[in-house]
């Protein structure tokens, strides 16, 4: 179990805080950073990118590139400019974003928007001609750096649903988590609060899901919103194929960034029963429009909630579901594989050519020491 939600307990001293990291009261002025991309399928490693830029200061700007500009410089995005804009807003460390931001970050931009400096992962992001997309602001020294997340990327997910793989799957089994938690973070629910469940595969976190969490969201004054997770094993028994795309690692923190979520259960029990809603003290367990797949012995998963007059039905008005991304995929097959090629083609022409530039120093400085 791991809880991220709106309320936090004192933590033990860690140490001084860096300069970055303190409290704007605690500071001279407000540190303001400034990201921007694509974020098209936004999975956990653009989470884990704007969770370090905003360490890095105290209020984050995110500017989201057009559907051309993407077109353009990239290939077709898988989503609309104005899902990926809303799925960003969603996202729990974001303090602002910027619709049509610019592809070429430049000094200009970071001065509208007040910005101290431009954070990026430590991989290449290029224009169609080839060019660093941060190359001014780098020479400028308005640029920060953080480690790209490793293992996942638009290109890998995309890969994962043409060449319907399943060597992406977790073998954890549930039987490790049916005591309702094994990692925890210092979040609980305050008096007041309403505990609300809601469990699915939630797979390929997209903006299908944070409409419906932002209904879930909505049922009270003070929700407390606890997702239930399912292992690989028990998603692939009931959506079959290759699914769940994401595992179950990937998918725990692509819903933990959600701003509308404060809890998550790794591993949930497909039925959700007695046990679980008493350990939770759960008020009321919602589910969505999708169809709701039997459980192992045919019974009703959530026939304990409505024996108990608290299971609620909600219309998000939002129909899209992770089979409708994968059709998108299928339908612009040819597109979408062209795109990954000439993405890495380019990549690896930078990479030949840094590696020739750094041969050729290193060449240089043994000579000049004969």
């Amino acid at each position: 179990m791991i809880r991220n939600g709106s309320h936090a307990v004192e933590e033990e001293d860690q140490g001084e805080p860096s300069s970055s990291s303190l409290s704007p009261g605690k500071r001279k002025r407000v540190i303001r950073v400034w990201c921007d991309g694509c974020y098209d399928m936004v999975h956990y490693g653009h989470s884990n990118q704007l969770r370090q830029a905003k360490a890095m200061g105290d209020y984050l700007v995110v500017g989201v590139h057009t559907d051309e500009e993407i077109a353009k410089h990239k290939g077709p995005p898988v989503f609309t400019q104005a899902e990926r804009y809303k799925m960003i807003r969603a996202t729990k460390w974001v303090d602002e974003i910027v619709e049509g931001a610019p592809y070429v970050t430049t000094l200009e931009t970071l001065d509208k928007y007040n910005c101290d400096f431009c954070m990026h992962g430590d991989d290449i992001t290029l224009t169609v001609d080839g060019k660093d997309t941060y190359d001014e602001v780098k020479r400028m020294g308005r640029y920060r750096e953080c480690k790209r997340t490793q293992g996942v990327s638009t290109t890998d997910l995309v890969g994962r649903m043409l060449l319907l793989t399943k060597s992406h799957h977790s073998n954890v089994v549930s039987r490790l988590y049916h005591n309702f938690g094994k990692v925890r973070l210092t979040y609980i629910p305050q008096p007041g609060d309403t505990i609300i469940y809601v469990a699915g595969a939630f797979d390929l976190f997209h903006i299908g899901h944070v409409d419906f969490l932002e209904t879930v969201h909505k049922q009270a004054e003070k929700p407390y919103v606890i997702v239930g997770l399912h292992f690989d094993q028990e998603v692939n028994r009931y959506k079959g194929k290759n699914y769940p795309i994401m595992n179950i690692h990937e998918r725990t923190l692509s819903v933990l960034a959600c701003r509308y979520v404060s809890e998550v259960v790794i591993g949930a029990p497909y039925a959700v029963g007695k046990d679980l809603l008493d350990h939770f003290k759960v008020d009321l367990v919602c589910h969505g429009k999708t169809e709701v797949f039997p459980d192992t012995d045919r019974t009703d998963p959530y026939a304990e909630p409505k024996k108990r007059g608290i299971f609620r039905i909600l219309d998000s008005s939002n129909n899209l579901t992770t089979d409708d991304i994968m059709q998108r995929i299928i339908e612009n097959r040819l597109q979408f594989e062209a795109r990954n090629q000439k993405k890495e083609a380019k990549e690896m022409a930078v990479i030949e050519a840094l590696k020739h530039k750094e041969d050729s120093l290193t060449k240089l400085t043994g000579n000049s020491r004969i």
